[in-house]
């Protein structure tokens, strides 16, 4: 691997916001930094029975209590040099899938509310002109199908979540058949989930429009694949 290689997982959770997340956000980000990470982004759940569990507040209020996570690993990755980006695993309310969406930023989900009510189609229809990708997360998991490809920016064509049968093969050769863009993820909830994924790219990520960027221009990038005892195994996209 380069020295000037920039290692990035796309796929992590916290337990402040994410109900299935078992490790603080600071915590999660110094595992990263001593995995040879040099940033993450937050994609913690954002659903509707989450929100409206918070029974009372305004939307800013239960926004900010979504946020904390993100905030809370922002800070800490400034203080020990890992680069933190926000993002989302949503799922909307007609479907179990789950995707993951890059390009919004805090002014985003403050300003879009209950995101959630959407289809994957009237979401895709509401970014329009926008420069946010959808992914989706996982799609050949037990219980989720894959979406009309052309509702799709790209896939996360590898899983590393270590306690769920992701089906990582047939969302590879989906993602290959349909010309979608692909990304591997950790899916990180807990301390042995940390760096079983990500992506490897040439260059350092400016921020979060900076890699949307990247990936809609195809940049060069690798995945990284950390299963059945491989640590790391680079495959060249």
């Amino acid at each position: 691997m380069k020295q000037s290689a920039y290692l990035l997982d796309t796929h992590v959770h916290t337990s402040e916001v994410s109900s299935c997340g078992k490790v603080e956000a600071a915590q999660m980000v110094r595992y990263y930094k001593e995995a040879g990470y040099n940033g993450i982004i937050i994609t913690d759940h954002y659903y509707k029975e989450y929100f409206e569990s918070m029974l009372e507040g305004s939307w800013e209020e239960k926004t900010d209590i979504y946020l904390s996570g993100y905030r809370a690993a922002l800070d800490e990755g400034k203080r020990i040099g890992v680069d933190v980006f926000p993002g989302m695993e949503i799922r909307f309310h007609d479907s179990p899938d789950d995707y993951l969406i890059f390009g919004i930023d805090e002014e985003y989900l403050l300003n879009n509310p209950k995101l959630y009510n959407h289809t994957l189609k009237s979401y895709r229809d509401s970014i329009k002109g926008q420069d946010i990708l959808i992914f989706q997360a996982h799609p050949f998991r037990p219980a989720c199908l894959p979406a009309e490809p052309g509702l799709l920016d790209g896939v996360e064509v590898f899983n590393g979540n270590p306690r769920h049968n992701s089906g990582n093969d047939m969302a590879y050769a989906f993602a290959e058949e349909y010309g979608l863009l692909m990304i591997s993820g950790s899916d990180s909830h807990r301390v042995e989930d940390v760096g079983r994924g990500g992506i490897i790219l040439q260059r350092p990520v400016k921020s979060i429009h900076d890699l949307v960027s990247m990936l809609k221009n195809r940049e060069p990038m690798e995945l990284i694949i950390a299963e059945n005892g491989i640590d790391f195994l680079y495959t060249g996209l």
